[in-house]
């Protein structure tokens, strides 16, 4: 996938505490990353407004995740967390995420949401999928 293919990107700086002994950022930090990038994308997505933003948040479940390590980040280092919806499904996203530093592909990955309310599966609401659509640059499949 080409960094163009994703319409938003939220940069971060890394801090020490993220890092191992040899400066590097510890593989369990990407998660991290990932979390504030699709919290940033979606409120993006919702034009900062917060109730809408906790509603989804209140009903988003991750279901899935995986990375892959291309190169590592270091202390100090400024990345770019790249966040796109790649399928929208009746209950399920399929989020992709990159992170980039300068021109250099980092850290590709994926995480599967599922929308429930008291522990069962609902359709993603209309409004969010319309947001979602309007939002992308490359239309999400469906």
């Amino acid at each position: 996938m080409a960094r163009s293919d994703f319409r938003f990107a939220h940069p971060l700086r890394v801090r020490w505490s993220e890092t191992d002994m040899q400066g590097v950022v510890f593989n369990g930090n990407y998660m991290n990353y990932c979390d504030v990038g699709i919290t940033e994308y979606l409120r993006e997505v919702h034009a900062g407004d917060v109730e809408q933003l906790r509603h989804v948040f209140e009903r988003m479940y991750v279901v899935k995740s995986t990375l892959e390590y291309h190169a590592p980040a270091r202390f100090d280092d400024e990345i770019e967390v790249c966040v796109r919806t790649a399928r929208l499904g009746g209950s399920s996203q399929r989020v992709l995420f990159e992170i980039h530093r300068g021109g250099a592909h980092l850290l590709s990955g994926e995480s599967v949401y599922v929308y429930a309310h008291e522990g069962r599966s609902e359709r993603i609401p209309d409004t969010l999928r319309a947001r979602i659509r309007a939002f992308e640059a490359m239309a999400p499949e469906e």
